[in-house]
């Protein structure tokens, strides 16, 4: 008996190589989301800390803030678009990431079906031999009496 042999086995290297790439890609554009996130969420405490103006500030310190306050609502807007930019190429890699698992996956029952029809052939073609040698067995014992 000789060992079951792929014949796409390299395909799916290939596509094993690709899937893990896509996961790495898919990784890295999530990471880049939640940094986004992050910043956005401490812009926003940046802001809700000075917002309320207090009693005791001078002038000056007033519009010192009031000029932060406006570049940060600013930063906000943009972190904002950029972490919307940020959620479509995430989507994006989820989509191409779930397109090569399934690419994968398909080579994957091809090898399955095979490899099952492959083990069949062998478990039949080694009960022709038990059953050959079981009938060579029979008839010795017919020929000895």
């Amino acid at each position: 008996m000789k060992g079951f042999k792929f014949k796409l086995q390299k395909l799916l290297d290939i596509r094993m190589d690709k899937e893990e790439q896509c996961k790495v890609v898919f990784q890295t554009a999530q990471n880049e989301k939640k940094l986004t996130e992050d910043t956005l969420n401490n812009f926003k405490n940046q802001y809700v800390k000075y917002r309320e103006p207090k009693r005791e500030d001078s002038i000056i310190e007033k519009k010192i803030k009031n000029n932060y306050l406006n570049i940060l609502n600013i930063r906000i807007r943009d972190t904002e678009v950029e972490l919307k930019e940020k959620e479509e190429v995430v989507e994006e890699r989820r989509i191409e990431l779930i397109t090569t698992q399934v690419e994968r996956k398909t080579v994957e029952i091809l090898k399955d079906k095979r490899k099952d029809e492959f083990i069949k052939m062998q478990d039949k073609l080694e009960q022709n031999f038990i059953d050959e040698l079981a009938l060579y067995s029979y008839i010795r014992k017919l020929e000895r009496r």
